[in-house]
């Protein structure tokens, strides 16, 4: 009787912190405190990553962020498979953790479950972006175009760097625009 309790407040304790979790942030990163949501909409070409399980074995990886009538952020997600040589999308949602004029969000592409999606550098145009999930394992160097300059590389490498992130991990995203 007692493991079966045990198992049932395991269970409730998991569902819970997976409706409720709210968007998270690794140590030392800091999210941008003067984001502007309206700005930020629009395609964005990712330039580089930390790969995982979602995103394996995809090139010409692009995020399209749309106002929902809800006030939430829709997010387009594309790629083209290497493997399969197909094109996959993905569509979630994207909501403010706080006040909106701080980049720290919270996403979602399975129900009620979120995970952190934390803007901490962004430059004056809205052009580059980096982006940090919930620990060290989620990374992201978006652009509105296919490519980056050396200078952006540079900077975004250094504030990843300090904060803890393996930049030498990073998987560099070819954009051929396979169609």
């Amino acid at each position: 009787m007692k493991i079966k309790t045990l198992l049932l407040l395991f269970l409730m304790v998991t569902l819970m912190t997976g409706f409720y979790s709210c968007s998270t942030i690794p140590n030392g990163a800091v999210a941008v405190q003067s984001f502007d949501k309206e700005r930020y909409l629009g395609k964005w070409y990712e330039m580089a990553r930390l790969d995982f399980k979602y995103e394996r074995d995809l090139s010409n990886t692009t995020a399209f962020y749309s106002l929902n009538e809800d006030g939430t952020i829709k997010v387009d997600n594309k790629g083209y498979h290497t493997k399969k040589e197909t094109w996959t999308q993905a569509i979630g949602k994207a909501k403010f953790v706080g006040a909106e004029h701080v980049g720290m969000l919270k996403v979602s592409f399975f129900g009620p479950f979120y995970s952190g999606y934390n803007v901490i550098a962004i430059d004056e145009n809205y052009q580059y972006a980096l982006v940090a999930g919930k620990n060290l394992k989620y990374l992201w160097i978006l652009s509105r175009k296919p490519h980056l300059p050396e200078a952006i590389k540079e900077h975004y490498l250094k504030i990843a760097d300090s904060i803890g992130f393996t930049t030498a991990d990073l998987l560099w995203v070819k954009h051929d625009q396979r169609k």
